[in-house]
């Protein structure tokens, strides 16, 4: 849209800046302003803009940087953690394979790798003696190993800021809805993973109820984490958007 004249001829394409494009953008009130970006994209662990759709998970997703860990407490038991600590191994490595590739490890990945490896190694060289204290607490000892981890971050990079980095843009990085939104997340799976353990030690202390301490509650527990981990980036864009 050319801007009024006060002649009745129009105005000489030679002479008007907004026909040149060399001149540069046009400025004054009847240039267009610039876009801005959207305020709060994806500041959690969710798919951001322009990236993978909503409910998508790509190879470095915190989901699947669990399933080592998931797997080891599935299988673990009284006469099988050594196979448990093998077979997570196993899916640590694979899970922290495309992180490797692409140089970006994550906290949660290498301490799963570090954590699974030591617990082989120690199957291997110990007796049936020194390993009695590993069968009854492993399952403990590895939720316990996922609070420590969690809530430790927190004092440097909360861990899911590093998945959030993966489907946000560089610039809202340093924000502070960004940083906030990822404290709080990980905050909650630190609490997880801290009442889990806890849950895990009393069942190893009562007759009755074991199977609501060790799967009922911390499955329940895992599943409200994991949709609030979905549901609160996308909460808190809106709540940004809502606030323009």
């Amino acid at each position: 849209m050319h801007r009024p004249t006060f002649g009745p001829s129009p105005p000489d394409p030679a002479s008007d800046p907004a026909s040149d494009p060399a001149s540069g953008p046009a400025s004054g009130p009847a240039a267009a302003p610039a876009s801005d970006p959207d305020p709060a994209p994806a500041p959690g662990p969710g798919p951001g803009p322009g990236r993978q759709g909503r409910g998508g998970l790509r190879s470095g997703s915190v989901f699947l940087s669990f399933v080592p860990w998931i797997v080891f407490d599935v299988i673990a038991g009284p006469s099988t953690w050594k196979l448990a600590a093998l077979t997570a191994l196993v899916a640590a490595l694979v899970v922290a394979l495309p992180d490797a590739c692409h140089h970006a490890p994550k906290v949660l990945t290498i301490v799963g790798v570090v954590f699974f490896a030591v617990l082989c190694v120690l199957g291997l060289v110990l007796d049936r003696h020194s390993l009695v204290w590993l069968e009854t607490y492993a399952q403990v000892l590895s939720s316990g190993v996922l609070a420590a981890v969690a809530l430790g971050s927190l004092a440097f990079t909360p861990f899911t800021e590093q998945y959030a980095r993966e489907s946000t843009p560089p610039e809202v990085w340093g924000t502070p809805r960004f940083r906030r939104t990822n404290r709080l997340l990980t905050a909650l799976w630190g609490t997880v993973f801290l009442i889990t353990a806890l849950l895990g030690l009393a069942a190893l202390h009562v007759g009755s109820a074991k199977d609501w301490l060790t799967w009922v509650i911390p499955v329940i527990l895992l599943v409200l984490a994991f949709r609030i981990t979905r549901w609160y980036p996308e909460h808190v864009r809106e709540q940004a958007r809502r606030g323009r």
